[in-house]
């Protein structure tokens, strides 16, 4: 059986009312482009009919695909497993609460197969959600944007479109999901685009994000902005700061031994209190030892990166003139 066009990847907890309306949707969508695909839904654990509904689906449609987890994982496990399950070309992601229109697909797959991007992101320009998700999210991705590199609006936008080489050589974890156009930079992929996309106000049940998910997203950007650039390199981080901490503590105990010096021998005025009686001795004294703790910490962390990349599979999308790539090299 030929693989299909399209992988289409939708996340599902608690989406019992919207599931029977999106798989027709999408199915209508489909069949007027004339586009081969497979729906394949992940129930993160859901406490309702979920999937029930979805392994109904599956019953009456054979391209439609369901895997279950025990317990809830969070949105970024769900698309892993699905990018890992996706047979298709191109994949698309998007959520299962009816906000997100299948009557992009067609356009954010040329995007990927006639335009070349490797990643097109949904912009959701006009969105319809209370200002207690808008504002927030408009800070972050404005945050996002500097800390990136990567200019487009909306990295939380649930609709986006992937070149199947991206998604099986990316890793999504923890709620990384917000932040996989960054993911996808630091691993190479650089063609990444945007669309502006409809957005639909929710039809059924209610939000399953709190205020908390945006203290979350704030540490895990700092997180993956410092994988991405540090991972490979790490005593440049932490030997950049040690050295910069040595320095400092340095400066400050020749300071202090050039004033018991004057003192002695050039001022007629002797000093008031010995160098340890003085706080800047102490903080010499604690710039110094970080300064040091940080370089061995750099050191140390380039020694298992060092011991990790002898056994790391490069990425090699693409040969000539061989008739198979080489081993130890992930093959797509």
């Amino acid at each position: 059986m030929a693989a299909p066009e399209l992988s289409v990847v939708i996340p599902v907890f608690e989406e019992e009312e919207s599931l029977q309306e999106l798989h027709a949707w999408i199915s209508r969508v489909m069949k007027a482009h004339g586009l081969s695909y497979e729906l394949i839904m992940i129930d993160d654990g859901s406490n309702d009919r979920s999937w029930e509904i979805i392994t109904q689906l599956g019953e009456t449609d054979d391209r439609v695909k369901g895997l279950r987890f025990n317990r809830n994982y969070g949105k970024s496990a769900a698309l892993q497993t699905g990018f890992r399950a996706a047979q298709g070309r191109v994949i698309i992601t998007m959520d299962a609460d009816l906000q997100d229109s299948p009557e992009e697909i067609p356009s954010l797959y040329k995007m990927i197969t006639e335009d070349g991007y490797q990643l097109v992101s949904g912009w959701k320009k006009k969105r319809n959600d209370p200002l207690s998700k808008t504002i927030p999210s408009k800070f972050f991705n404005f945050v996002t944007r500097k800390m990136s590199g990567i200019h487009i609006h909306d990295f939380n936008c649930g609709l986006k479109a992937y070149d199947r080489v991206v998604v099986k050589n990316i890793n999504v974890y923890g709620e990384m999901h917000r932040y996989i156009p960054v993911i996808a930079k630091w691993a190479g992929f650089r063609k990444i685009g945007e669309k502006a996309v409809e957005h639909y106000e929710r039809k059924y049940g209610r939000t399953k994000f709190g205020f908390e998910r945006f203290v979350r997203g704030f540490l895990d950007l700092l997180t993956i902005t410092f994988v991405g650039r540090f991972a490979l390199r790490p005593m440049h981080f932490f030997g950049t700061l040690g050295i910069l901490s040595f320095v400092i503590g340095f400066v400050f105990t020749v300071k202090l031994f050039w004033d018991k010096i004057d003192s002695i021998y050039f001022s007629q005025i002797p000093l008031k209190r010995d160098i340890y009686q003085q706080p800047i001795f102490y903080l010499a004294l604690v710039a110094v030892v970080i300064g040091v703790q940080l370089f061995v910490t750099g050191f140390l962390a380039e020694l298992i990166t060092r011991q990790s990349l002898s056994k790391k599979d490069y990425l090699v999308i693409e040969s000539v003139g061989l008739d198979e790539l080489p081993v130890k090299v992930k093959q797509v």
